[in-house]
């Protein structure tokens, strides 16, 4: 896999490329599982700088089932965009980012409700094909407890939600991490992992473009150049990839 662009170049020739987004679309937010809206704040101010507007939503992840979270979160978020925008539904679109199970609730939601003016979707860390930690620790005391019924629906076996909900039939970029700053859960997953997901599980047929970034599972939705390559994907429907020094003028080798 080529190696990503620096994050000030991504930005730069995002700010100097064309958009397919109006002005005036939607993002959706959506957070993962025993997380809150604050953990996409960072994200949430990116996408509002870059012109969206934004709806970041907060749903009680560990109270309910999936299938019980995934319309009471997007729903009302659906009707705050319009708000929002004040638009028709053919002259606006409504984009979602979602990290971890967040992607989860909005393959639910698309998979039973139609929705007309959808635009993009990026996933971060998504546990498309669920998560072997959770077959390991699902039946431990205390698991349940902390990450509720939807915690344990996020495995790879006969519970797994993930695995039922079948292909994207929308625009979907998938963004995963290959870093682990946890060793204990990373030793429960058998190939790159970013410590929760391993990177083949995050992926979902149907999908558009998928990229691999080292960065970690808990923190990616805070990483700038994840970032940059979400605001990317959402105006041009690709994710940023290397281009030539000569064309770009820019060194290959700096970092940020």
């Amino acid at each position: 896999m080529k190696p990503l662009l620096p994050t000030l170049a991504i930005a730069a020739l995002i700010l100097l490329l064309p958009s397919s987004a109006l002005a005036g679309d939607c993002v959706i937010l959506l957070h993962g599982l025993a997380k809150s809206d604050h953990s996409m704040q960072k994200l949430d101010s990116a996408l509002t700088d870059a012109g969206f507007a934004t709806v970041n939503v907060d749903y009680p992840s560990t109270d309910h089932p999936i299938e019980k979270l995934a319309g009471p979160a997007i729903a009302p978020a659906l009707d705050r965009c319009t708000e929002l925008t004040g638009k028709e539904t053919s002259q606006s679109k409504v984009h979602f980012v979602t990290h971890s199970m967040g992607g989860i609730l909005v393959r639910q939601y698309l998979g039973n409700v139609k929705v007309e003016n959808l635009g993009r979707v990026v996933m971060l860390g998504p546990p498309n094909g669920g998560s072997e930690v959770v077959d390991n620790l699902g039946s431990f005391p205390g698991f349940q407890f902390m990450f509720g019924e939807a915690g344990l629906q996020l495995g790879t076996g006969k519970m797994s939600v993930p695995n039922k909900l079948g292909a994207a039939n929308f625009e979907l970029g998938i963004i995963a991490g290959n870093r682990s700053i946890n060793p204990i859960l990373s030793t429960m997953l058998p190939e790159k992992d970013d410590g929760k997901v391993t990177v083949a599980r995050t992926r979902l047929k149907g999908m558009k473009d998928h990229i691999e970034m080292p960065v970690t599972h808990v923190f990616m939705m805070k990483n700038r150049k994840v970032i940059a390559q979400v605001i990317h994907f959402l105006k041009r429907g690709t994710f940023m990839r290397e281009v030539s020094s000569i064309q770009s003028g820019i060194n290959p080798k700096s970092r940020d």
